[in-house]
């Protein structure tokens, strides 16, 4: 028996996309099932065609990633939620899909589920943490259990040192393997807390 893990996120051009690929990898080689899900697009076709990298993203993953369902929430032990930032929030798409949620919140689904937080912003201080620290607002309310990566790996050091969550600046160029190793630790250390709270032996 193990843990099931809800890798749920929203993508523009692909950099969160690539962090919820690398915090799914970190979860599945730490034992767990993992469901990686983006939420559906909700931008005009007119301002996903001004950038072509939204427009190919769009199109990549449209034929690669399920779309998210609340089935997503009650079938997962633990949920990693990954954001752009936009203006120091979560994105709208990604905020629709939690709205959608309230049923489930008023049912208790997702209390005491662990969970955790992953970001990108275009700048260094762009938002990277207030976006966190918003995901994290909503999993209070849910009375999820959160899970940062906190500084328990020296993974968080070499990509930055955010101890809320793995978050990757666009202006600094493509995301690097230091980034990635960040996310991948997130993800086994959400799947490593998921296993003590169910009981189950961790490796």
């Amino acid at each position: 028996m193990s843990v099931k893990v809800a890798v749920i996120y929203y993508s523009a051009t692909g950099n969160v996309h690539r962090l919820a690929e690398a915090v799914a990898e970190g979860a599945e080689k730490a034992g767990a099932e993992v469901r990686l899900r983006r939420v559906p697009e909700l931008a005009p076709d007119v301002a996903i065609d001004s950038n072509p990298a939204w427009r190919a993203h769009v199109d990549t993953t449209a034929a690669n990633v399920d779309v998210a369902a609340l089935e997503d929430l009650e079938w997962a032990d633990a949920y990693a939620i990954g954001s752009p930032t936009r203006f120091g929030n979560i994105a709208a798409q990604l905020k629709q899909y939690i709205d959608t949620a309230g049923g489930l919140w008023n049912q208790g689904v997702m209390a005491d589920k662990p969970a955790t937080a992953f970001t990108s912003a275009y700048n260094l201080h762009g938002g990277n943490e207030s976006t966190l620290l918003a995901l994290y607002n909503t999993f209070h309310h849910w009375g999820s259990v959160i899970v940062s990566p906190g500084y328990t790996d020296q993974t968080v050091y070499a990509a930055g040192g955010n101890p809320y969550g793995t978050a990757f600046a666009g202006s600094s160029g493509e995301l690097d393997d230091k980034v990635l190793a960040a996310a991948r630790y997130q993800g086994t250390r959400l799947t490593t807390i998921a296993k003590r709270l169910k009981g189950l032996p961790v490796d």
